[in-house]
């Protein structure tokens, strides 16, 4: 270690506390690469602050030496938004400390936390005052809430309640230089100018680092239908959804893509995992209906609606569950996805977005493509097709090198996103751009698109240190 960066920790410590600093590489470690191994980075310092204040000195300090900051939350990233870069000049700045639900208002149907806070507290809180806060995505147990903003997360039930944008009613934020936005609003209305807050969503803390939101909660879930539906095709998903949508009155609040491959990866390597449908078949749905009334007839609806697509071809088989436990059950699968793969082997991944009605045509297109150009995978396409999110991945086979099958990534990404952009889809739906995607949005967004972004970029933040590198390229 420099001299020059023992005397940046000992100023660190001064400002936050020594136990708000970690520099020994072991305490440092799991804040230095991402979860999936992919990207490794070196910091001066982990930085663990406690109170919005202590964020709003380190920011002013970092912005004054010009020292990057990079932003980490629960490190659940796709995209290596939370990893810094090699040099070993830049702070990570860890939000766990700020873990407290500040308040709940069930009246007004709102609920103030701190970036910190598990995404499952969040939820948690909502549910202890009969409300329901609906983002739920696999790793809800361990990503923070301030993360699942920065990244506009998605999740299972966007096709009902939108993205986490959607979920926002205000934010704290503390800006570059350590000053406050305190726009903590739980209104619903306010036509006051330009909506400041909705940058920082998104935005991966290239701009600001989140602190604390207000939130969005609706009244309790009291039942839900659920059932696992086998399928002909992908086009006997869009219809089907749209089927159940007129029938059910928008009650649809997840409508989830499941391959026979998935089922297969998620039965032989996850524990407790079964097929509930006793054919093997090419695709499947995972359907849920939900209602905060309780004596709504869900089940009767979802059923009626699958015997009358199963009389049409629409459906080859079903399974409707009968218990929380069958629920969940099911729920294991479809969330077992990811994890499987990784059982199987390394996998090319690219979270893809398109319009609903052109899903049908973009996998047959790209899985043959995939079928000529990538022998040494295989197609692993699942995801929320009620939003036209895929993750559109390519497994390795077992009998494949892995390092070799890994190479060939950039050429892969590039075919794959090209056929999105010729359907009029997103390379990145709910995943963010983070470190691996900048290339991807330099290629795709439009010359006005990047200018904007430029330029916000540099109104916010004009020497460069928030999470440098992610999104937008150094310059």
């Amino acid at each position: 270690m420099t001299a020059a960066a023992s005397a940046w920790q000992e100023r660190l410590r001064a400002l936050l506390g020594a136990e708000s600093v970690l520099t020994d590489p072991q305490d440092c470690a799991p804040f230095l690469v991402d979860h999936l191994a992919r990207c490794r980075g070196r910091a001066l310092a982990v930085v663990q602050p406690n109170s919005v204040a202590q964020v709003a000195q380190l920011l002013a300090l970092c912005e004054a030496e010009r020292i990057g900051v990079v932003p980490h939350g629960g490190n659940t990233s796709y995209c290596g938004g939370a990893i810094p870069d090699e040099s070993g000049a830049e702070v990570v700045l860890s939000l766990r400390r700020l873990n407290r639900i500040r308040g709940v208002d069930p009246d007004n149907y709102s609920l103030l936390a701190e970036a910190g806070c598990l995404l499952a507290q969040v939820q948690a809180a909502a549910d202890a005052v009969e409300r329901f806060f609906p983002l739920s995505i696999g790793s809800q147990g361990s990503c923070q809430i301030g993360g699942n903003l920065s990244t506009n997360a998605g999740g299972v039930n966007v096709l009902r309640y939108g993205m986490a944008r959607d979920l926002v009613l205000g934010l704290e934020v503390v800006l570059p230089g350590g000053r406050v936005l305190d726009a903590l609003s739980t209104l619903r209305k306010d036509n006051t100018g330009y909506d400041i807050k909705s940058l920082f969503l998104g935005a991966e803390g290239t701009l600001g680092v989140i602190t604390a939101a207000s939130l969005k909660l609706f009244p309790q879930i009291r039942v839900r239908a659920t059932a696992l539906a086998a399928i002909p095709e992908v086009r006997a998903a869009v219809s089907l959804l749209g089927e159940l949508r007129a029938a059910s009155g928008e009650r649809v609040s997840s409508f989830e893509l499941i391959p026979r491959i998935g089922i297969e990866l998620t039965t032989r390597h996850i524990p407790g995992v079964s097929a509930p449908l006793g054919t093997a078949h090419e695709w499947y749905v995972l359907c849920e209906l939900s209602s905060s009334r309780p004596a709504e007839p869900l089940d009767t609806l979802l059923e009626e609606a699958l015997a009358a697509a199963l009389s049409r071809g629409l459906v080859l088989d079903a399974a409707l569950v009968r218990s929380e436990r069958e629920r969940s059950a099911l729920w294991k699968l479809r969330e077992s996805i990811p994890e499987a793969q990784r059982h199987e082997g390394a996998s090319l991944k690219h979270d893809i977005s398109l319009p609903v009605a052109a899903l049908p045509d973009f996998v047959a297109q790209a899985a043959s493509w995939v079928a000529a150009q990538v022998p040494e995978g295989r197609l692993v396409a699942y995801g929320h097709v009620g939003d036209g999110n895929l993750h559109f991945n390519i497994s390795q086979l077992p009998s494949q090198e892995r390092e070799r099958f890994l190479a060939r990534a950039p050429e892969v990404r590039r075919a794959i996103h090209d056929m999105v952009r010729e359907f009029g889809g997103s390379f990145s739906a709910e995943h963010g751009v983070g470190q691996f995607k900048v290339e991807e949005l330099e290629r795709y967004a439009s010359s006005v698109e990047l200018e904007l972004m430029h330029a916000v970029k540099r109104a916010f933040d004009p020497h460069g240190i928030m999470n440098p590198g992610k999104v937008l390229r150094k310059p």
